[in-house]
């Protein structure tokens, strides 16, 4: 508190305050201090413990002394962290193998095309395969109304052994105008709108060239890409055909979908999809992948060479596949033929389905005389070779009596 004395009578308040100050200036009396300043603290600063802070009591002197301040504390600021040299810093890779180092972690990475192969040069002529692989963009889906305007192709050799891509790898990709409309939402899946395709055409001459001495023609589905190509492209109705979609049983070894985009994934690898460069080569990446061991075909002639889908395809284009139509199957027997896999053919009305071998064929028609017919009945049979398998050709049709 402050002690003041009584105002005379007669003064003012001011002339009486002025007397007072000078009153308290001659008695050296300072009790009335300044409230002590709070020390600033940085927005998140870690505070130890609590800091008490000590006001020296005023010294003994005729003049006035002057309010004590509160004693700085200094804040601890936390050393700044510095990174390691660029070349000490690990790489994404060195990363990525750590991640992978742990059952909680896969690590994806961008797919990087492979355009050279080793081993051409210990391979004889006679112990390779000519392979181009090919992926087109269309308008649409109907091969009779809709048109292509983007193809792709790599020409590779392979190891018939093994499967194994060896030497240079062939690229080519156009583009080519449709003549007609992109859809909304075809532009929306590819990316290619009209303005990318004006007044573009396929190189004709290049794409014969690249066909030449091609052993086998392989498309992931190749029974939708497969009648586009020849329809603009008459030279591919004489090659053999393959399908890494329908040809090679993925579920069976071990896949959860034949897609090919998850197979990519199954092995590690992401890519900017529908884009039919990028889509060769996320194909031919996906099939000189080896083969789990337990995967590899009984029949294989050498177990200790592990097999890629390549070599499944190779193996398989050599071989007859069938399509067997269950003519006149009495209408109750839709159910059971449905769930067996048979697909229904509304053009020509009747079930049908494919089958990979002799053996398959002979299995398929004791299934439909027992559960189907039920009597004595003629199914038809179309043996399918690779030249005319998924083209929109038939192949080889005759009769079987059940």
């Amino acid at each position: 508190m402050t002690l003041k004395p009584k105002p005379a009578r007669g003064r003012s308040a001011k002339a009486q305050a002025a007397a007072d100050d000078a009153a308290s200036q001659q008695m050296g009396l300072f009790f009335d201090m300044p409230a002590a300043v709070p020390l600033p603290v940085p927005a998140r600063a870690p505070v130890a413990a609590p800091v008490s802070v000590s006001v020296a009591a005023p010294a003994p002197s005729a003049a006035p002394v002057a309010a004590a301040l509160p004693v700085p504390v200094p804040v601890p600021v936390a050393e700044p962290v510095t990174s390691a040299a660029p070349s000490e810093a690990p790489s994404l890779e060195t990363l990525a193998r750590e991640l992978e180092a742990s059952p909680d972690y896969r690590v994806l990475r961008r797919l990087v095309p492979t355009l050279q192969w080793p081993g051409a040069e210990d391979l004889a002529r006679e112990d390779i395969a000519c392979v181009l692989v090919l992926d087109t963009e269309t308008t649409g889906l109907d091969h009779s109304s809709c048109r292509i305007m983007e193809l792709a192709l790599l020409r590779v050799d392979i190891n018939r052994r093994t499967g194994q891509p060896v030497g240079a790898v062939q690229v080519y990709d156009g583009l080519e105008d449709p003549g007609q409309p992109i859809p909304p939402e075809v532009q929306k899946i590819t990316g290619i709108d009209s303005s990318m395709v004006a007044g573009q055409k396929l190189d004709e001459a290049l794409i014969a060239s690249m066909l030449e001495d091609v052993d086998l023609v392989v498309a992931h589905n190749a029974g939708f890409d497969r009648p586009f190509v020849e329809a603009r492209l008459p030279a591919f109705a004489d090659k053999d055909w393959a399908c890494s979609f329908a040809d090679i049983d993925w579920k069976k070894l071990g896949h959860g979908s034949s897609k090919l985009e998850s197979l990519a994934l199954a092995n590690g690898w992401f890519y900017d999809a529908h884009r039919a460069e990028t889509d060769c080569h996320a194909l031919l990446a996906v099939l000189q992948a080896d083969l789990p061991a337990e995967a590899q075909p009984a029949d294989t002639a050498d177990a200790s060479v592990p097999l890629n889908g390549l070599a499944l395809l190779l193996a398989a284009a050599s071989q007859l596949r069938y399509r067997l139509q269950a003519t006149g199957a009495p209408f109750d027997a839709k159910d059971p033929l449905r769930v067996r896999g048979y697909r229904w053919d509304a053009a020509a009305k009747v079930w049908h389905t494919r089958l990979g071998s002799a053996a398959e064929l002979d299995a398929e028609c004791e299934w439909l005389k027992t559960n189907v017919y039920r009597r004595s009945a003629q199914v038809t049979v179309e043996a399918l070779n690779a030249r005319v398998r998924y083209a929109n050709r038939p192949g080889v049709v005759s009769t079987r009596t059940l």
